[in-house]
């Protein structure tokens, strides 16, 4: 279940709700009992790396650096 940020439009409470996302979003402060206006929060920080990979999945050890230094051309 989603937790929801609310904001009180009376007192300027803000506070969080541990809601079913089937129930009606709250209509009043617990604070002063005015009318509150749920926020429209960021979501979780899932971010994808890559193609199907997520952020918490291992990650592969990191291949040893190849020298890629050559001899430069002689100038004429």
């Amino acid at each position: 279940m989603p937790t929801y940020d609310y904001v009180c439009k009376d007192c300027g409470h803000e506070f969080e709700a541990f809601q079913s996302m089937k129930e009606d979003p709250l209509t009043e402060c617990p604070s002063c009992h005015g009318s509150v206006k749920r926020l429209v929060g960021g979501g979780t920080g899932i971010i994808f790396k890559g193609s199907g990979f997520y952020i918490n999945d291992s990650k592969k050890e990191a291949a040893p650096a190849k020298d890629t230094k050559q001899a430069a051309p002689a100038a004429n």
